[in-house]
């Protein structure tokens, strides 16, 4: 039989435990947020904007943007995701709105939002191109896109199948599909098609570890596996 690929089972299996740190792959999702606001952080000031966490799953980005004062809507197709995302900002005193759609069937109004942060989810969606026309299509004038996926290349392969995946059960087995992976140059493409100019780019990496023996996340200057990007819908 042949092995499952791009699983987003996952994410609904693992909702009832998501705030918990007991599941090891949920939590190293968890601490990816820092490394990656580390970069972003530099572009955006998040206070009064208007922004949308596209494939938010159970909230760690969301809520982390709410905290900086950032007005947050997130979106995700996983429905128990959603619903510990909705319980848990509620706990926590945070003012979220939680959808349950996908990138290619949102509905929002055109130039919705000032920002999209949009993390662990581009190399899993159906239709690239129509989710990033309606990325553009929500975004205010000026507004900016922030993302970040897997590069497509034999080393971003085993790193992030055979040795996340299958080696290190980082992941669960089947979270990715490595033909899904997304190239520098293949994303460039698509935000020109629709409409986005990118800005920059960088990479993400684990830097360190903690503790409990986890990986620690910052940008760093290769972009061979996890890489970041910032791309603006012109004004």
């Amino acid at each position: 039989m042949a092995k499952k690929c791009n699983d987003l089972t996952i994410y609904d299996d693992a909702a009832s435990g998501w705030w918990s740190d007991d599941i090891r792959w949920v939590r190293i999702l968890k601490k990816m947020v820092p490394g990656r606001l580390k970069w972003f952080d530099r572009h955006v000031d998040w206070a009064g904007r208007d922004v949308l966490d596209l494939g938010c799953a159970g909230g760690f980005m969301a809520e982390a943007l709410a905290r900086r004062g950032a007005t947050v809507t997130g979106i995700d197709p996983a429905e128990k995701a959603i619903a510990a995302a909705r319980e848990h900002a509620r706990d926590e005193g945070l003012s979220i709105t939680y959808d349950v759609g996908t990138g290619e069937e949102m509905t929002y109004g055109d130039g919705s939002f000032d920002a999209v942060v949009c993390v662990d989810v581009l190399e899993h969606v159906q239709d690239l191109d129509r989710v990033l026309a309606n990325v553009a299509r929500v975004l205010r004038p000026g507004g900016l896109f922030l993302f970040d996926t897997i590069n497509r290349n034999p080393v971003s392969r085993f790193a992030a199948i055979t040795m996340a995946e299958d080696a290190l059960r980082l992941l669960p087995r089947g979270t990715h599909d490595p033909d899904k992976f997304i190239t520098p140059a293949e994303l460039e493409a698509g935000l020109d098609r629709a409409g986005l100019a990118l800005l920059g780019t960088t990479g993400l990496a684990p830097t360190g570890i903690d503790r409990r023996g986890d990986p620690r996340f910052g940008p760093v200057p290769f972009r061979t596996v996890v890489w970041m990007g910032r791309a603006e819908r012109p004004g």
